[in-house]
């Protein structure tokens, strides 16, 4: 069951949905574009601290604005990169509040990735013998 349009921005900005919807969060967790979409999921819950940061700096320590973009979108990026770097283990453990057994979404994306790997050399060895 799909979730409605402001339980999807709830579940991206790091909300959990009910439970009616665990089968559409383990879609999102095993479709092809996961990492894409842990990723702006990432992006969104780390944006509001770095704004609250840099407003931090400027107001209430008189930084340069500059500085404190600058500071600020350090902070971004090192976040999203530090959540990004266990998108794996973030996601599967996500899933296990869900009722699936551990490992149960990287199962998943690592039979879709040999099923595609299986069909890239048949495809890539039959045109290779047709030459």
């Amino acid at each position: 069951m799909r979730p409605a349009v402001p339980l999807r921005v709830w579940y991206l900005l790091g909300g959990r949905l009910p439970m009616r919807h665990r089968e559409w969060v383990f879609r999102q967790a095993t479709k092809p574009t996961w990492l894409a979409w842990f990723t702006a999921r990432m992006f969104l819950q780390v944006l509001p601290l770095t704004v609250v940061i840099a407003l931090a700096l400027v107001l209430g320590l008189g930084s340069p604005v500059p500085l404190a973009i600058a500071c600020g979108s350090l902070g971004l990026v090192v976040g999203v990169y530090f959540g990004v770097s266990y998108a794996i283990e973030s996601t599967d453990h996500r899933m296990t509040k869900y009722g699936y057994p551990a490992g149960a979404a990287a199962a998943v994306r690592k039979e879709r990735t040999a099923r595609d790997q299986e069909r890239y050399e048949r495809v890539w060895r039959s045109s290779e013998n047709g030459s």
